[in-house]
């Protein structure tokens, strides 16, 4: 297929041509109060570790009732759609990634759309890195400027006390993704 344009999330069909103004994200809580936080885990290694950090801070320091941690089996494609309506069903906000390299960002970035879709407000973590696929990936999703977090790349090779340090750093850009003042909701 010369001149073809593929789908990188693997879904098959056309990608989806973006809405006019983007994608409206989910209404935002006006803090993390008595919030369930989803994880949503990518099996891209520290992922664990690091999304269950921050979901423990969450907790500890803005008082987040509880986390559900659900783990996707592929870091490089976007969550299964059962997954996606579990986490919704039972989470308030969901914290996703790490991206740490093109696909798993594309592929996070997917998530977030998808459940900002849902009404479930997202929180994505990328590495700096792979900006470019990210945004790339929001764009194809109807998204074109939509937030998320960034840590410095890479994650992977950390130690579990670096991990941790790095999901302290990137705390604050999560809940200011997840939660705004009154309640007001994001803006894309």
């Amino acid at each position: 297929m010369p001149n073809a344009i593929l789908d990188p999330t693997g879904r098959s069909g056309r990608a989806q041509a973006p809405a006019a103004g983007g994608a409206s994200l989910a209404p935002r809580r006006a803090d993390l109060a008595g919030a369930t936080v989803g994880l949503l885990v990518n099996t891209k290694q520290n992922a664990g570790i690091f999304l269950a950090e921050v979901g423990r801070l969450l907790v500890e320091r803005h008082g987040a009732a509880g986390v559900v941690a659900r783990t996707k089996l592929a870091f490089a494609q976007p969550a299964p759609e059962e997954l996606l309506k579990e986490l919704t069903a039972e989470c308030d906000v969901v914290v996703t990634g790490i991206g740490d390299c093109g696909s798993c960002s594309a592929s996070a970035v997917t998530d977030g759309v998808a459940l900002e879709a849902r009404g479930t407000p997202a929180a994505v973590i990328c590495g700096d890195a792979f900006r470019g696929s990210a945004d790339a990936m929001a764009g194809l999703r109807g998204a074109p400027g939509y937030r998320y977090a960034t840590t410095p790349h890479p994650v992977a090779v950390l130690t579990p006390g670096q991990v941790r340090e790095r999901a302290l750093a990137v705390l604050p850009d999560v809940v200011a993704l997840l939660a705004a003042p009154g309640g007001a909701e994001g803006q894309a």
